[in-house]
């Protein structure tokens, strides 16, 4: 039997990436997570259609969700399809979600996500970070940091 194929846009599965998330957050420690989907979403997934960049996790409820992360809706559900911007329930162990939830209330961590993709086994994951918020010098030397490092990279290709 022939192998599925993961994702059309990347031959690793990955659908979408923070890129952002890294630049104005400190990301300390990262979690790889599962994600509550429905048929026509995973359907949009394996088309490469995602954005997470304006999305956020947060414990409500005793539960770990991934809020206004957009999944455009797919063609071939007509009717059946979903909404693009709903919250969409996260799965980790009780340990972790305990560990999450008190990092973001006595130390004022912010749960960001930074890649959603496929695992090995075809199963959407989503890579989550606890991180927390760059200050604007913070981020000026990121830049700075960058910047150099592409200048070297540059002098050295020349020489």
């Amino acid at each position: 039997m022939a192998k599925k194929s993961q994702t059309k846009g990347r031959a690793d599965g990955l659908v979408a990436e923070n890129r952002r998330a890294r630049f104005d957050y400190a990301v300390e420690d990262t979690l790889e997570a599962g994600i509550m989907l429905v048929g026509s979403e995973v359907k949009s997934l394996r088309n490469g259609k995602a954005n997470i960049a304006e999305s956020y996790a947060s414990v409500e409820e005793g539960e770990l969700w991934l809020i206004n992360a957009d999944i455009p809706t797919y063609e071939g559900a007509n009717r059946f399809n979903h909404e693009p911007r709903r919250k969409r329930k996260l799965l980790v162990s009780k340990r972790e979600k305990a560990k999450l939830a008190q990092a973001v209330e006595r130390a004022g961590r912010t749960i960001v996500p930074l890649k959603l993709y496929f695992n090995e086994r075809g199963l959407a994951k989503l890579l989550i970070g606890i991180a927390t918020g760059k200050k604007n010098r913070d981020k000026r030397e990121t830049q700075q940091k960058r910047d150099w490092q592409r200048q070297k990279a540059r002098i050295m290709k020349d020489s």
